[in-house]
């Protein structure tokens, strides 16, 4: 039997990184359903396509996204070509937010996402899933922190990668998708009923992945 673990939160809250981690812990598939909304976003970038519902529909069956996992960690697949550093880059991240809020972009993606979720036991990360994605989630989590930290994290997680950016920009940036993912009509950021909610604030990244570890362990013990 397959366990579905789901993990929501907004944009910088650390979901990616804290739930691969605890997947490798336990075991578990990590789907970064994020990433495959990026790749998206680059096919219309790349393509120049205007990221609007009537625009990038007719191209929805020329999308193919794959994911691989490798000696050196997830790799996302855009039509065959490996994607993973591009869609990570500053115009790929707006890209994303903008094609996200697409119902039919929304519904080819889900339906991939779920398909994997029935038949592998994953922990999967996104804006929807333990509301829309995942409501019959075994376990429910909303990671979030305050946006100052947020945007510090994205920040450093820049400059680390040699990428170029102010700080007051990636607050911007934060801000919008923060408006962009709550405000829009299909499937919007929020809090499951059931989730429980965990502000990582004040925790540092090996706090937050123990926190979340200690909580989904808890719950698979108890099921089991």
């Amino acid at each position: 039997m397959s366990i579905k673990i789901a993990i929501d939160g907004p944009a910088g809250a650390g979901k990616s990184s804290i739930s691969k981690e605890v997947a490798k812990r336990l075991g578990l598939v990590y789907v970064d359903t994020g990433a495959m909304y990026r790749a998206c976003g680059v096919y219309a970038l790349e393509n120049g396509i205007e990221i609007t519902d009537e625009e990038i529909t007719p191209h929805l069956d020329k999308i193919n996204i794959d994911i691989s996992y490798e000696e050196d960690g997830q790799h996302i697949f855009l039509n065959g070509v490996d994607v993973s550093k591009r869609i990570r880059e500053p115009d790929a991240t707006i890209a994303s937010s903008k094609i996200a809020v697409i119902p039919s972009v929304r519904l080819k993606l889900v339906e991939l996402q779920r398909k994997i979720a029935n038949e592998k036991s994953v922990i999967m990360d996104g804006r929807d899933i333990g509301t829309y994605v995942l409501p019959d989630a075994d376990f429910k989590i909303f990671l979030t922190a305050s946006v100052a930290e947020r945007a510090k994290r994205r920040y450093l997680e820049m400059k680390q990668k040699g990428m170029q950016c102010e700080i007051s920009k990636v607050i911007e940036d934060i801000e919008f998708r923060d408006k962009n993912d709550s405000e829009r009509e299909f499937a919007p950021l929020r809090q499951a009923e059931d989730a429980i909610l965990v502000d990582t604030s004040e925790l540092s990244y090996e706090e937050s992945c123990d926190v979340l570890y200690s909580m989904v362990k808890e719950k698979l013990d108890t099921e089991r």
